[in-house]
């Protein structure tokens, strides 16, 4: 898996939670990677209003992100 680049591993990881986030309404879209491997996404449609994307983001989005993509060190939303 370390042959693809960076942008792919997160998208991979992006790609595995993204039918749970589909089936509420909502999405996530990758914005950008800081020289410091901070990863930086954005809640789309019900996901954006959600109550618990917070939650969402640390449970299940970081974890399938970093499963793919090691090096990422922290991912915030905007």
């Amino acid at each position: 898996m370390n042959e693809l680049n960076l942008f792919e591993r997160i998208n991979k990881g992006l790609d595995e939670v993204r039918p749970f986030l589909n089936e509420d309404g909502g999405d996530v879209t990758f914005v950008k990677v800081t020289s410091d491997f901070d990863l930086v996404l954005r809640f789309e449609g019900a996901c954006r209003t959600c109550e618990v994307n917070q939650m969402t983001l640390k449970n299940g989005i970081e974890e399938s992100i970093k499963k793919h993509a090691p090096e990422i060190k922290s991912i915030k939303s905007i």
